[in-house]
């Protein structure tokens, strides 16, 4: 994972393959998140994956082996999750690639989303793999999707193409493989020269729900217990 600057863009470029979130990768994410953000001048942000994945969500490999760290691990999701949600900087998703569980939370934590039209899937799986929303995560994607949308892709599943997620209102625009990232960042860049501070309280005014319930809900250590169990 790395950091580019591209003018006023700062690009955060996900290389790591599959993109799963352990500790080491969290913890870059966030690091790598608070440099753009400590930036001075104006800026925006843009997420974007590389190869044939944006991310898999959590690591499960990982917490496999190391379970007594799954639920830190989880709050450290949710954080991450939280500070996507509430950055001061605009944010673009630029999503070439399969999308899926944590991996698609954080894309729509982003404020606009741009999915490669041809390939690739967005699906929050957590029905077919037996693991519950927890509250922080059910109400930033009931928070980010329309009611029909949410109840298609937390109850059952759905699996989006591009065209289906662009239709379902879950991603803002869809581009060709070689433009997604290209399109993310001029995107971001239309949206610079706003005020850090005020668009940051803005942000926690309009997903005060999903932050309180993200950082502070007891109930989010549920899935930690389920991976240690």
């Amino acid at each position: 994972m790395k950091l580019e600057r591209i003018g006023e863009v700062f690009v955060i470029r996900l290389d790591e393959t599959e993109n799963r979130f352990n500790p080491g990768w969290v913890g870059d994410y966030l690091r790598l998140l608070d440099e753009a953000e400590s930036a001075s001048g104006p800026a925006a942000l843009v997420t974007a994956g590389t190869g044939k994945f944006f991310s898999n969500g959590l690591d499960l490999d990982w917490i496999t082996t190391h379970r007594a760290g799954a639920a830190a691990l989880l709050g450290d999701v949710l954080e991450l999750f939280a500070r996507a949600l509430e950055s001061s900087l605009p944010t673009v998703a630029a999503i070439q690639g399969h999308c899926y569980a944590a991996g698609a939370m954080l894309a729509i934590a982003h404020d606009y989303r741009i999915m490669r039209e041809d390939r690739g899937f967005l699906c929050f799986p957590e029905i077919h793999i037996r693991v519950p929303f927890t509250p922080g995560m059910a109400d930033l994607v009931a928070g980010k999707l329309t009611p029909q949308a949410a109840r298609d892709a937390m109850l059952f599943g759905t699996r989006y193409t591009a065209p289906d997620a662009l239709r379902a209102g879950i991603v803002d625009e869809v581009a060709a493989a070689d433009a997604v990232a290209d399109r993310a960042i001029a995107l971001a860049a239309s949206l610079v020269g706003k005020d850090a501070a005020t668009l940051r309280a803005i942000k926690r005014a309009v997903h005060a729900r999903a932050l309180d319930s993200l950082r502070n809900d007891p109930a989010n250590t549920a899935l930690g217990g389920l991976f240690a169990d």
